[in-house]
């Protein structure tokens, strides 16, 4: 099998797996969030874990209750070293953590192998942490699954709703959108930025702008998705750096989103 190892553990979140399953176990523990329907899609960030790790625990706090029913996780995230086009999958059969093993999902890779949007680059996955920084947290918030992870480069909202069309499933499978929001605003700006931001993801706008939202193009893609399939987020946190871990001068905004079926679709 072939596997790609950790490529931020030791940096993002705990090297050691013990300290890592506390971390994440304790922030999950201490997540409030409303009772909500089954989430089909999260919209959780990806920075550091004393950054941005109680914002992301927040969405997959929700997930408890179906923790045993989801079986599979779409993950998408944008690329920070390797520019791509499109969509790409890894070249690999698994993905590592401190934790363990997360198979990739093969039936649902066939699913989309050939659309003209998706292409393989190990190249853009082997140190890109926007996906790595979740499994932790997926590994922890759910009994069993397999993962189909994309990185996410230039692409158009309708690139990326293909083939969350192809993927979508039932109950059994979780969309999981990798994004943080503004980058190294102040912290008054940033919190106007993000507050704009967060209010077109509410109304599911699809012109979302990279300097808005790092992960815009999935994000985007997403929200074509709900729109068609008739799904409502609920924003469930917002904050940046500057009201976790980091000083106040440069920031970076979090928000985390939970999608789930409108009462009357």
């Amino acid at each position: 099998m072939t596997i790609r190892p950790p490529a931020v553990a030791g940096m993002f979140y705990p090297a050691d797996p013990a300290q890592l399953q506390a971390t994440v176990d304790q922030l999950l523990a201490v997540a409030q969030t409303p009772p909500l329907q089954q989430p089909k899609a999260l919209i959780v960030p990806h920075a550091g874990y004393v950054y941005s790790g109680p914002t992301a625990a927040l969405a997959y706090a929700t997930l408890a209750p179906w923790r045993a029913k989801i079986q599979r996780v779409i993950l998408l995230g944008p690329t920070h070293r390797v520019a791509i086009r499109g969509l790409a999958l890894p070249d690999c059969e698994a993905f590592a953590t401190p934790l363990g093993k997360v198979r990739l999902d093969a039936v649902a890779r066939a699913l989309i192998a050939q659309l003209p949007q998706v292409g393989v680059s190990a190249a853009a996955h082997a140190q890109e942490h926007s996906l790595e920084v979740h499994l932790p947290f997926l590994q922890r918030a759910l009994v069993d699954f397999t993962l189909l992870p994309l990185a996410v480069g230039d692409t158009t909202p309708e690139a990326v709703a293909e083939v969350l069309e192809r993927l979508w499933g039932g109950p059994e499978t979780l969309i999981v959108i990798s994004s943080d929001l503004s980058h190294f605003l102040t912290y008054a700006a940033a919190q106007q930025v993000d507050r704009a931001t967060c209010s077109h993801i509410l109304d599911l706008c699809t012109d979302i702008r990279p300097e808005q939202a790092c992960g815009a193009f999935p994000v985007n893609g997403l929200l074509l998705a709900a729109q068609r399939h008739g799904l409502r987020p609920t924003l469930l946190d917002q904050c940046n750096s500057g009201d976790t871990a980091g000083d106040r001068q440069r920031v970076v905004g979090y928000a985390a989103f939970a999608f789930h079926a409108s009462d009357h679709g």
